[in-house]
């Protein structure tokens, strides 16, 4: 009986200790690598009527590192910014968080990256060539294709 018990203790703190490496929260762990991993979708801008123009994307974070948009650069305008939207009224912000396993929307009506004083007015067809830069993360180059001037994803 007591050779029973040894063993069988044995073998629950092998399973304990093997269920606990899973769930390691180091930064090399099972469990993630302790870094964002940030991926860009549904980029567009709408074509511009005057020389200023919206720019719209997602971007979702599926590590379990939360980072942050600070910047947004293109050689369309020297002048881009990112705002948010609140009681219906424009505000430039220093930056936007992106939650760990979430995500960042940038939609009209809403948060979205402010291109002024456009070096040339970009024509549906076209791309528009961004860098996001990031807290945490290596800037990532995205191309924006320029949609119609009314184009609205949430109604396709």
């Amino acid at each position: 009986m007591n050779r029973r018990t040894t063993a069988l203790s044995a073998a629950v703190a092998l399973a304990a200790s093997l269920a606990l490496t899973g769930c390691s929260s180091s930064p090399d762990g099972p469990a993630g690598n302790g870094k964002p991993e940030l991926k860009v979708s549904g980029a567009f801008m709408p074509q511009p009527v005057m020389d200023m123009a919206g720019g719209f994307l997602t971007i979702t974070n599926d590590g379990d590192t939360a980072d942050r948009l600070t910047s947004v650069t293109s050689p369309i305008s020297d002048d881009v910014t990112i705002h948010e939207t609140k009681n219906q009224k424009m505000q430039e912000v220093k930056f936007f968080d992106i939650p760990a396993n979430g995500k960042l929307s940038l939609a009209r009506g809403g948060n979205h990256i402010m291109f002024m004083s456009l070096k040339e007015k970009p024509r549906q067809g076209d791309k528009v060539s961004v860098e996001l830069h990031f807290e945490k993360s290596d800037p990532i180059k995205v191309d924006l294709p320029v949609e119609a001037a009314n184009h609205n994803p949430q109604q396709h």
